[in-house]
């Protein structure tokens, strides 16, 4: 009996050889290849190779790339690919993962390395823009700086500069003009970050901020950590100020950096691996609010920040540098103004600018304002520069004045605890005429009086001021 062979699920085991193939031979056409599988001459260049070593040359063109090609995208492919695989973790199943800690997916470096929310990133060069620095300032933050970076034999260099002074003085606008000069893009912080709902977060955000910063220095480039108004989110304000555990975690933060700053390490992190030195930049306006310990002068060195009149000169001088104000004129607004702030010089030049926004706003029509600043077709409204006359900055400036005086002698929040009504807090206004909506206080509407006690035997219901006529009965 002839052994018979099964042919069931057998594929056609013709051999192929591609190089012995003539023209017009094809490959089968079978259910395994696919019916759609593409029928083509086949013309194969035989490769020729040289005793040397083998070198193989792939060669793309950009233009050949269409939209059928699954692998297009890599042509145009800038990405980082440890930021994508950090974005793909947990998409793939973990069949196909190696375990934690030792795969592909698991990323090198950490994400805040690759997209920082504390960065900040200058445009600009204050030599060309006209912007000034006091030489003080200046001095003393560049040579901080540069201590830090240093290796000083038996030096102990305090690792935190700490600038304090009067509100509006330009103390972080001054640190940043000198940043931008030294061409340093520091890891910036806010008071509003040191608080949270979560116990030690603030803490722990400092600790990375400054790893931050250190990882940019490793990489070659200068880097500080610059924590704006310190006091407000770290000082003890008053007997009413709360003194919660972020507080105490982030002086303490503050102090442990300070005495150990290149070995600074994330909670659950207690590698020996150091990190390089990150100067501390912090500002506020009274650093007696803060903890002594924290700035003892071991571990901070104070500045205080007071500009003289060339110094508030040169800072207008800036401020008015697109308005060609003459020279003499900002000498004259800046002595008819010696105890404002130079934010104050500031806020004239904003003003100014009043006028133009009010017949703007008269020609397009209050009601279609919205519809025309937000998410609008037509491009936003432009204005021609106005005339700053020395005249209308005084007079802006006077205004101004004014707005502080009524500030600081309508004090309502006093007033509002002693008496339900505003009583005379107006009245000297009232009575010379400076007070904005005095009409609505001069309306003398009659007030009914009477006795108001209900307990009183004369008690008058419709009484609304008691006269003190009430009489009682024994």
């Amino acid at each position: 009996m002839a052994s018979s062979v099964s042919t069931f699920g057998a594929v056609n085991r013709a051999p192929l050889s591609m190089n012995s193939c003539s023209a017009g031979t094809s490959v089968p056409g079978t259910a395994f290849f696919g019916k759609s599988l593409k029928k083509v001459a086949s013309k194969v260049v035989s490769p020729s190779y040289s005793s040397g070593n083998l070198k193989i040359v792939a060669e793309g063109d950009e233009q050949k790339q269409t939209k059928k090609d699954r692998w297009q995208g890599l042509v145009y492919d800038v990405s980082d690919d440890q930021q994508d695989i950090t974005r793909g973790k947990g998409m793939v199943d973990t069949l196909f993962q190696a375990p934690m800690g030792a795969g592909t997916h698991d990323p090198v470096l950490n994400s805040y390395e690759y997209i920082s929310t504390g960065l900040r990133q200058y445009q600009l060069d204050n030599n060309m823009d006209g912007l000034y620095i006091a030489p003080a300032f200046m001095d003393k933050l560049v040579v901080h700086i540069s201590k830090n970076f240093m290796n000083l034999p038996g030096i102990k260099i305090p690792l935190i500069l700490g600038i304090w002074g009067g509100k509006g003085q330009g103390k972080s606008f001054q640190c940043e003009l000198v940043f931008a000069k030294m061409g340093i893009n520091p890891i910036m912080m806010s008071a509003g970050e040191l608080e949270s709902g979560n116990a030690g977060e603030p803490a722990k955000l400092i600790r990375q901020r400054y790893r931050e910063a250190a990882d940019r220095i490793s990489k070659g480039k200068m880097c500080v950590l610059f924590i704006n108004d310190l006091d407000a989110g770290a000082g003890r304000l008053g007997d009413t100020t709360q003194y919660t555990v972020n507080n105490q975690m982030v002086n303490a933060t503050l102090m442990n950096i300070a005495d150990n700053p290149t070995n600074v390490q994330l909670p659950g992190m207690y590698n020996k691996q150091e990190n390089p030195r990150v100067p501390i930049i912090v500002t506020g306006n009274d650093f007696s609010t803060l903890y002594a310990p924290l700035i003892r002068d071991g571990r901070m060195e104070k500045f205080y920040w007071s500009p003289t009149r060339e110094d508030r000169i040169g800072v207008c001088t800036g401020i008015f540098r697109a308005d060609n104000v003459p020279r003499e004129d900002i000498v004259k607004l800046v002595d008819t103004f010696p105890g404002q702030s130079i934010d104050f010089f500031g806020a004239i030049r904003s003003r100014v600018y009043d006028d133009e926004v009010r017949n703007w706003i008269g020609s397009t029509g209050v009601g279609n304002i919205g519809k025309r600043l937000v998410n609008s077709r037509e491009a936003p409204p432009t204005f021609e520069k106005p005339k700053m006359t020395l005249d209308k900055l005084l007079e802006y400036g006077n205004m101004l004045v004014q707005e502080q005086e009524n500030v600081k002698r309508v004090q309502l929040s006093d007033r509002y605890l002693k008496e339900a009504a505003l009583g005379d807090a107006n009245e000297d206004a009232i009575n010379n005429g400076s007070i904005y909506g005095k009409a609505a206080q001069q309306v003398h509407v009659p007030v009914p009086e009477g006795c108001t006690d209900p307990n009183a035997a004369n008690f008058d219901p419709t009484a609304r001021s008691d006269d003190g006529s009430c009489m009682y009965q024994d």
